[in-house]
Formats: structure tokens, sequence, C-alpha cells
């Protein structure tokens, strides 16, 4: 009994469970097993389009031809299988051909699905678009044949020479797929006649002849720098298909062409190979392959090289992201469906239920890639299928909705009855239901306009203790429909009756906007727009146009009948400025009247200036308006270009936009919602303006009053911009990832970076998710951003992209080129950059060479990077004029060279003081004395070398100094020790500046014969002039005067021997460039040093200005600021030790040595240690 019951609960749990999770999750209720594919079939063939599908029974076949049922007859009927069977198909006009887009619909108790989209084409060739053209090629250059066709299936191309095939086992010989014929190295025997020949299996056609005249080139061949005379074309292919671009180049020697991708990438080895001299074929495109690509002739063994663009897009057929999937939804819920794809171009999302394209209705909402459908009722119980399609191709993705219906449910609300009560108010009442009604706990009113398609629906819940709702948000002369649910705990009822009611009229909401323009100097054409059907509110009777002088009070009113939308003005004043305003009325009565719009009168005198432009305003969003504008059909005036006037009302008239004579159209963006425009627009010519057209337009609300609560669109997403070439770029974005039934419209915003005048901002409309924006300035930065248009809905502006425009090659050579001679074999030459704003310069090529090698074309070449601006020429050849001439070039091309300045290197010996010259006559003189030069190797040496050797020398002296200081403090000592006599009275102690001064009365005066105490020398002089000591041998020694035998003696002995005794009866030689001042007389003369500003006395007495021990001293002394000066020490010193030449044969002497004082003295001067002599 157990085993039984446990039978029983498992059979139970299956039907239960199982089953219904089977029908949902597994779905096998419906399904194709084979659908149609594309084919492509010859006229008269006959054709099957294969299509099966699987489900429960009975399954029913429809076939559909461009979304209509297929009528069959003997010719076309359908198979036992559901396949589809034309016997001979055919290929007339209009829709007798069977050419078309095919889809089966399979349908059963539970549904129908449709499959995808099948095209059939029927094979077919047409006449030539491009013929081969006839063209005259220089021996060895390149020759260039193209022709185009369309063909379905895409034919073969093949190409004849003289009625012949063209053999192709030459390597010079290269035949595109695409129809183009390329002859490299081209000779006497190519000339001839060429035609294109294309076949395919619906049939062959040849083009008409083209003659190639090839002639003659003197030999040796000039160099000719590398040019691209066929470069690569923007293309766009399919995936899996393949890409051709092509690149011929010419030059002297032959350019070598290589490919590169513009974003650095490397380019797939795998499926891309080059045919001939440089074309690149990529097969089985993928979407990595997308991108720009760069195509770069160039000169063998230079850097001289030219450069071609050209992007490669590819189209991708949709596929899904996300799929939807089946839902088991109670009546009266919500039901989600979510299905994304992508593809490119993005693919367009349409949803599907039984097979019919579903549209929205309010309860039923599409939106953000999703299906959302509200209130659910039992015949939403249906298969809905997502179809993804663009131009490659489309996909279908199926799922179930099953609705739950509850038995105890209340019945339907009833005898609804709406009455207007105002333009904007309709009252609705209705009775409870027949069963039930007491489980009511709720009534939800439902109501949407009538006319038009996908319109909102609205809904407002009430409580269950009403059966009145005064619905009083509704636009005025518009019919609404209703209906009503009445809701229990456990379900809901059915639908009510629909009903309709219309609202009342009402006064229009706003004026029409107005059109200017004038025929002649003495009227103005008024026109307008009728106001739409949502502000007119009503049908409008009556017009009311007023007008005014500017300068005057008294207003001119005209009343006009409502069907009229012009009026002319006549017999006013010409050069005159007209002010004028419109109003509108329904029978209820009149709306506000619009503001003044002003309107100048043309002059008298300009009958030959071009007349008004036909004007016409549309906005495209909320923020964009197109103006469109064509020239006057009774113009005869030749029209220079236009002046686009545009500032919001109440504003001050903006500056104008210049246009030019061929534009059609112009977009104004970066507006404000709900704000009204005023536009102008005039024509010019040489005989000055035109007449000017004015017109008005308001911009829309970018949220409508009952879209407040929805947010706005996601922005585009991934803006990305390249470079396609020195004036466009190439921008391209992702989609949002929502669908919506109604077209999707962009706005692309582009300027200059750091743009200061807004009205010069670029705005473009595209409905496509990339954009080739062109006419920009080469080597700009720009920036970009991208918004979302979706019906009055406006998204965010997408993040901004900035990109630089690619540089154009240099049209100028570089400027002030001047050269100079630096040395005997090395010249210095410098130029300055291009004066080319928008240009940059990556390479400087420097061409050099002396006449005899310029007449046989030999150059010699040096390049530098664009950021140098000099250059050094080296191993110039002595005795030869050399030309110099230099050209700019970046990664776009190369410059021309400028004009070539001469340099004449003299031979040795000789001095010449010839300036370059250009080779125009024109001469250079120009000093480099502010400019700093790149030095060689060479120079840089001698100087490394020189600054060495100054080092060494400074250490020795500092050297030398350091060990006389010692010296002179050991001479200082024993000297005192060794003196005959002391004379303790003149030892004098000078403690500061006053007692410095007194010090005169402590020296006895000495006779006018004096010495040169400053130790440079040993020479005596007295009245009679020099005199002359013996011829002694001397040696250097630490720069002292001392002799060998007394070189073992003491440091004090060594010392004195470099002064010279006091003689008497002879006069001391002295120099004086000014009165001596009292602490010269006490100290002594100035001690000549380094630092002295008066050195002529040491060049007459031969002094060599080095500093002596005592003057060391007291440079010591001075630096460390002491206060007290050292005491006096007077010593004495033997008559041996006194004589430098001779013995002395006078009375001892005695010498007393006197500290300078460096406070008594100016800063700028240094006194050091002065010896006086005074007799004993």
């Amino acid at each position: 009994m157990a085993s039984f019951e446990r039978i029983t609960y498992r059979r139970v749990l299956y039907f239960a469970v199982f089953i219904p999770i089977s029908g949902v999750l597994c779905f096998s209720e419906l399904f194709f097993i084979k659908e149609p594919h594309d084919v492509m079939v010859l006229r008269k063939d006959p054709v099957i389009l294969d299509c099966q599908a699987r489900g429960e029974v009975p399954v029913s076949m429809t076939w559909l031809k461009n979304g209509v049922k297929v009528t069959e007859n003997e010719r076309v009927y359908a198979l036992s299988n559901g396949s589809l069977y034309i016997a001979e198909v055919e290929n007339r006009r209009g829709d007798k051909s069977d050419e078309g887009f095919y889809q089966c619909l399979a349908q059963n108790k539970y549904g129908a699905i449709l499959s995808q989209k099948a095209r059939l084409t029927i094979a077919s060739i047409s006449p030539f678009e491009v013929q081969p053209v006839s063209s005259v090629v220089e021996e060895g250059s390149v020759a260039r044949f193209t022709c185009k066709i369309h063909a379905n299936p895409p034919p073969i191309i093949t190409w004849e020479f003289n009625w012949t095939i063209l053999p192709l086992a030459t390597n010079r010989i290269t035949v595109l797929p695409n129809g183009v014929l390329q002859i490299y190295g081209v000779n006497q025997g190519d000339a001839g006649n060429y035609r294109c020949v294309a076949t395919n299996i619906a049939n062959r056609r040849r083009s008409i002849e083209a003659t190639l005249t090839v002639t003659s080139v003197p030999e040796p061949r000039p160099p000719q720098k590398p040019r691209i005379i066929a470069g690569p074309q923007n293309i766009t292919t399919s995936l899996h298909q393949s890409a051709i671009l092509e690149c011929v180049a010419t030059g002297n020697p032959k350019p070598i062409i290589s490919w590169s991708r513009l974003d650095h990438k490397s380019i797939d080895v795998f499926n891309t190979r080059v045919l001939g001299n440089g074309n690149l074929i990529i097969s089985d495109v993928k979407l990595q392959h997308a991108g720009v690509y760069v195509c770069r002739a160039t000169t063998p063994g230079t850097r001289n090289f030219t450069v071609a663009t050209a992007a490669l897009a590819v189209l991708a057929p949709p596929s899904f992201v996300e799929w939807p999937e089946s839902l088991t939804r109670p009546r009266a819920g919500t039901a989600r469906f979510v299905c994304l794809a992508e593809g490119i171009p993005n693919p367009k999302i349409t949803w599907l239920k039984n097979g019919l394209k579903i549209h929205s209705n309010g309860r039923i909402k599409m939106y953000n890639s999703k299906l959302v459908i509200n209130q659910i009722i039992p015949e939403d119980d249906a298969i809905y299928q997502c179809m993804a399609e663009n131009d490659q191709g489309s996909i279908l993705s199926m799922a179930r909705l099953i609705v739950v219906m509850s038995e105890d449910r209340p019945s339907t609300p009833r005898n609804v009855r709406p009455e207007t009560v105002s333009s904007s108010a309709i009252l609705l009442a209705w009775d409870r239901p027949l069963y039930n009604s007491d489980k009511v706990i709720a009534y939800s009113v439902h109501y949407m306009k009538a006319e038009g398609l996908n319109n909102e629906e609205y809904q407002v819940v009430i409580g269950n203790e009403t059966t009145r709702y005064i619905i009083d948000d509704l636009e005025p002369a518009s019919n609404y429909t209703f209906y009503i649910v009445a809701y229990m705990p456990m379900g809901a009822s059915r639908m009510s009756d629909h009903v309709s009611q219309r609202t009342f009229e009402d006064v229009p909401l706003r004026a029409p906007e107005i059109s200017l323009t004038s025929r002649s100097p003495t009227d103005i054409q008024v026109s307008w727009l009728p106001i739409p059907a949502k502000f007119s509110r009503g049908r409008i009777v009556t017009y009311r146009l007023s007008y005014r002088v500017s300068s005057e009070s008294a207003i001119n009113t005209l009343e006009i009948p409502g069907a009229k939308s012009k009026h002319l003005i006549e017999g006013l004043d010409p050069d005159t400025i007209y002010l004028l305003r419109i109003a509108a009325a329904t029978k209820i009565g009149w709306g506000e009247q619009s503001v003044w719009t002003s309107h100048r009168t043309p002059k008298a005198s300009s009958a030959k200036v071009p007349m008004a432009p036909e004007l016409r305003l549309e906005p495209l969003n909320c923020t964009t308006i197109l103006v469109s504008w064509q020239p006057s059909p009774v113009n005869t005036a030749s029209i220079q270009g236009y002046r686009l006037f545009y500032w919001e009302d109440s504003q001050q008239e903006s500056m104008p936009i210049q246009l030019r004579a061929h534009d059609s159209h112009r977009t104004i963006g970066g507006l404000d919602p709900r704000k009204k425009y005023h536009v102008k627009l005039l024509a010019y010519s040489y005989a000055g303006e035109g007449y000017q057209a004015d017109q008005t337009v308001s911009t829309p609300g970018c949220v409508s009053v009952r879209d407040r609560m929805v947010p706005p669109p996601p922005p585009p997403h991934h803006l990305y911009a390249k470079a396609n070439s020195s004036s466009s770029i190439y921008l391209h974005w992702g989609r949002p990832a929502f669908t919506l039934t109604q077209p999707v419209n962009y706005t692309v915003r582009c300027n200059p970076v750091g743009l200061q005048n807004a009205s010069l901002v670029l705005y473009l409309e595209t409905s496509e998710p990339h954009l080739l924006v062109k006419d920009l300035e080469p080597y700009t930065a720009y920036e970009f951003a991208v918004r979302l248009h979706v019906e009055q809905l406006s998204s965010p502006w997408s993040p901004v992209v900035y990109h630089t425009t690619l540089s154009e090659a240099p049209s100028s050579p570089p400027l002030g080129v001047k050269v100079t001679l630096i040395e005997d074999d090395t010249a210095l030459v410098s130029w300055k950059q291009p004066d080319e704003p928008n240009t940059v310069v990556t390479r400087y090529t420097i061409l050099y060479a002396s006449r005899k090698a310029w007449i046989g074309g030999e150059w010699q070449v040096l390049q530098r990077e664009g950021t140098i601006t000099m250059a050094l020429l080296e191993n110039l050849l002595p005795g030869n004029v050399y030309l110099i001439k230099i050209s700019a070039s970046n990664e776009v091309g190369d410059g021309p060279f400028s004009n070539a300045v001469e340099l004449a290197v003299q031979s040795k010996g000789i001095q010449s003081s010839q300036k370059p010259k250009r080779s125009d006559g024109s001469t250079e003189a120009r000093a480099y004395s502010d400019g700093f030069y790149h030095l060689d190797r060479k120079s840089m040496t001698g100087i490394i070398v020189g600054v060495c050797i100054a080092l060494t020398c400074i250490m020795i002296c500092v050297l030398i100094l350091i060990y006389r200081s010692k010296a002179r403090k050991s001479s200082a000592s024993k000297m005192a020790q060794q003196g005959n006599g002391q004379v303790p009275q003149a030892s004098v102690s000078l403690a500061n500046g006053s007692q410095a001064e007194s010090a005169e009365s402590f020296m006895p005066m000495v006779s006018d014969n004096f010495i040169d105490a400053k130790g440079g020398t040993g020479l005596i002089i007295n009245s009679a002039g020099p005199v002359n000591p013996k011829p002694t041998k001397k040696k250097w020694l630490f720069f002292t005067c001392e002799d060998k035998p007394n070189a073992k003696k003491g440091q004090a002995q060594r010392r004195l021997q470099t002064l010279c005794s006091y003689q008497p009866g002879t006069t001391m030689l002295t120099y004086e460039e000014e009165p001596p001042t009292s602490l010269q007389v006490l100290f002594g003369p100035m001690c000549d040093t380094e630092h002295s500003n008066n050195s002529e006395g040491s060049h007459e007495t031969g002094d060599s200005g080095r500093y002596s021990h005592d003057e060391m001293e007291m440079t010591q002394h001075s630096s460390v600021g002491s206060s007290r000066p050292p005491s006096l020490e007077p010593f004495t010193g033997n008559e041996e030790g006194l004589a430098c030449d001779e013995p002395s044969s006078g009375p001892p002497h005695f010498f007393m040595e006197i500290p300078a004082s460096a406070s008594s003295q100016p800063q700028n001067e240094q006194f050091a240690t002065s010896l006086a002599v005074f007799p004993l």
C-alpha cells in the first residue's frame, strides 16, 4: 500500500511540475528545423527555398515576400514539407519580379513563429560604371588603368592588350580583383590598346579601349622624390569578405612600398598579403582588421618618403548577446522580455507576436531593449520573437508567454459613460461588476489618445468606494479612448468596453512662427506655418497681423482668414526697420501674440544685389535646429556667399556665420529647450549685401509633461576618433543598449580646443553610429562629443574626446638659412623653421656639395631632428665653393628645398673676408655673437685639456703660497734672535685707527732715498739710475733670490736676502698716482697685488707682481676681522745677511715691519706689509 502511494505521488508530481516546466523551458510546442537562406540563380532557372517546422500538429506554413503573403500559382507554390518552389524565376520590373526577401510563417494552436529573412537574387551584370581612360606615360614609369562594374555575383576581371589576353607571367603587370591594371617599368613594347573584360555566370562585358602612349626619357634620369599616384581609398566591406588597398608610387630611384596601421597595431600576417608592387590584400576580413592603414613610399637608402592613408570599416551581421526567456504570468500581471544584439551597423530590434509586428499601445511598451507587457490579459498568451536586423542580415529568437487564469474573479465593469467637462477634463462614470462585486478592492482607469500609433497609455488607480472619476490632464480638441478594470486580491477582471470622447477647444497656446522677406524695397512678404495641433487646441479661424515702424508707436493691424498662410504688405518705405507680430484665434478666442520681429526693407538702389533666399527652419530636437535654404528663383546677381545670424528672443543679434556660395544648409546646435530664436539669412555679392530673410523658430522641450518621470536615454558610449587625413577625422561610437521602434538620430559637436566663439561650434547630424568629419584645419586639436535623440528625448552629451588632425607636408622651405666658416675645414649652417603654424617638422635634410660635385649631381646628405636648427659641415676642401640647401619633412612627406647658399672655403694661409652668398645673388652678413653652436669632438677635447692645465697651475700657486706663508713665520722668529742690536723704543703698538694716525711721531723721517721693498726684485736704483750688481748665477727656489753658497742658512737670512739694503747717498725709486694720505705715509705705498688696480709701477721696475709673505699674512689678518693688529717688532740684521749682491759698508740699519690696517682704508683697497728702513 505504501509503495502504491509513493508511485501515485510521483505521477502527480510529474504532471504538476515537470510538464508545465517542460512547456516553458524546453519549448517543444513549435520550432524550426530548417530555415531559408540567401540564394542566387539565373533567370528562368528553378529554385527551392527550404523551410521546415516541427510542433504539435497541425502545423500550417505560409510564405511572405517583403512582408506580404505570397500568392501561390502554377509557377510558385509550396511543397508538402513546407518549402517554396519557383519553377521559373522571373526578373521583371515592379512587383512581378521574384527578387526580394522571403520568410516562412509556421503556426499551430500555441501561436506562430516567423523565420529569418532569405534574399533571392537573380544573377546579372550591368554596364560599366567606370571605363578605362587613355594615358601618356614616361618610359620606366608606371601605367595604370581602371574599370568598375556592378554585377551579381561579383565578376572576374581580366584585361586584353591589342585584342589578346594580357599575359600575367611577368612581375611587371598586376591585375587587382577590383578592376585595376598596373604596369611597372613601362617600355615601348607596352604601348597599345587596353580594355577590361568582366565575366560572371550571367554574362560577359567588354569595356571601351584605352590607348597607352610611352614617351622616351633622356638618360640619365634625374632624381625624383617619391610620389603616390594611386593611394588607398576608404572602403567598407562585410565580414569574411576580401579588402583591397591599392598603393602605386613613382620616383627615381624606384620607391619602396610599406604598410602600417595608424594605431600602431600589427597587421595580421596570416590573412594579409602584398599583391604586385605594394597593394595590400586582406582575405577573410574580421572585425580586428578595421582601422586606418598607412601606405608609405620611401626612396631607398634615404629617409625621404610620402604617405597616404585610408580607413577600412568592417560590417558584421547581428548576433545575440542576450535572448528572451519564456515566462508564466497571472492575469493582470507584468511580463518583461529582454533582447540584446550587436553588429555593425547596430542592429534594429523588432518584437513580433505570433509573427506580427508589435506596436506600443500604452499597455505594451518597448524601451531599453525590453518588451514590457502590463496588465496582462488572456489575449497576451502567445509566442513572442525578437528580430535583430541590419544591412548584413537578420536573426530571430523566440519565447513563450503563458497566462494563468483565475476562476474566482469579478466580471467586467459595466455601462462606462464619458462626459466632456472642459478643454482638458472628461468625467468618466461606470457601474459595478455584475458578479463578485463585493470582492473588488480597486478600479484601474486606463486612457490614451485615439489618433495615431504608439500612443502612451496612462493608468489611474482609485478605491472601490466610488464609480466616478474626472481625468483633468488631457489636451484640448483631442479624442481619447477609455476602459476600466476591476481588481480583487486573487486577480483582475477583463477589460470593460472601450469608449471614446473628445475634449473641447481652447484658445491657441502659442502664435505661429513667421518668416519675413522682401521682394522690392517697398514691401514685406509675411508667411507662417500652421500651428501644431498640440498648441492650436482647436481649428484656427483668424490671424491678426500687426506692424509698425520701429521708431514710431502707431500700429497697423490686419485680420487674415485662418485658411491663409502668407500676406504681402505693400507701400512701405525703403531702407526702414519695421516690427511685425502675429496672433491666432479659434472660435473660443484669441491666443497670445508673438514677439516683435524686426525686418529692414532694402535700399532703393539695391536692384542688382541678390534676392532673399527661401529660408526654412526645422527643429531636429530640443537643442538643435536645421537651417536650409535655396537661392531665389528670380535671382540674377552672382552670389559670393551667405551670412547667417541667429539669436535668442530678447537677446542681441549675434555675429554672422560666413557660409560658402554652394552651401544649402547649416545645423545650429547648443540651443536651450523651449526657447524662441530669430534667424536671419542674406546672400552677398560684389555689389553688396542682398535682401534678407527673417524667420523665428521655437525649440521643443526635451521631456514632455507626461514624460517628466521618464529618465533621458543614456548617451552614446565608446566614442573613438581617428585622424583620417590632415583635414578629416573619423568618429565612431556605440549605441546604448536599448531598443525603440522610432529611428535614432545623433548630434555630433565639433570645435577646436579652446574655442571662445560659441557660434563657430560645428554641429553635425547623422543616423549612423559613425561619421567622417571633414573640412578641418591641419594639425589642429579638436574636441568631439555625441548625443542621442529619440522623438523628443535627448541624452546628455557623451564624454569629450580630443584628437588632432594629421599635419600636412611642409609647403615652404626653412627660413633664414645662414652659413659661416668657423674653422679652415668646418662650417656652421643654421636656419629657422618654416613659417607654417599648422605644420609639424620632424626632420631636416641638408644637402651640400662643391660646384664640381654639384654639376655631377653628387650631393652630400645630412639629416637632423626637427628640434635642431643648426648643423656642422666638416671636412670641407680648401679652395672650393660649396652650395648648401635645406628642406623640412614630416611623416606625411617632404617639403621643398630652400634656395642654395654659397660658401667659399679659401686655401690655407689666405685670409678672406668673403661672406656666404645665396644662389639668387643676395648676401648674408650676419654675426653669430648670440648663437649657441654644437661643438665637434676636436673642439671639445681642446677645451677639456685647457681647463685641466689651468686647474693644475692654480693648484701649484696655492701650494707655493702655503709654503711661503710657513717660511715667513719661521724667518721672523729667527731674525729677532740674530739681530746685533735691539731698539725697544721702536716697539709700537697700534691699538686702533686713531693710534695709527699718530704713529708718524715715532718714525724718524727718511730722506728722499728709497728702495723698492715689494720683494719682487733685487734692483737698486739711485739718482743716477739703476745700480748694476755683479752678475751672479741665480737659481729659482720658490721664487726667492738665493745664492748657492747661502742655501744652507736660516730662514730669516734667506728671506732678508730678498731685500736690498739702503746705501747712503742714494735715491730710492718711488711711484705715486696721487698725493699720499697720512696712512700711506705711515704704512708705505700700496702693495701691487693681483687685486690692485695700479699695475704700471710693476711693469716699469720689472716686478713680477707676486704676493710677498707679508701680503699674505696681512690678507689673513684682514679676513678674520681682528680688532687689534699685532705689535710692531724691531729687529736688526748683520751685514752678511743684508747684502744681496755686495757687502754693505755703512752703518747698521734698522728695519720696522708695520702691518696694514684693514679698517683704515676703503674695502676695495688692500695694503700689504710695508718695510721702513732707518739709519742708526
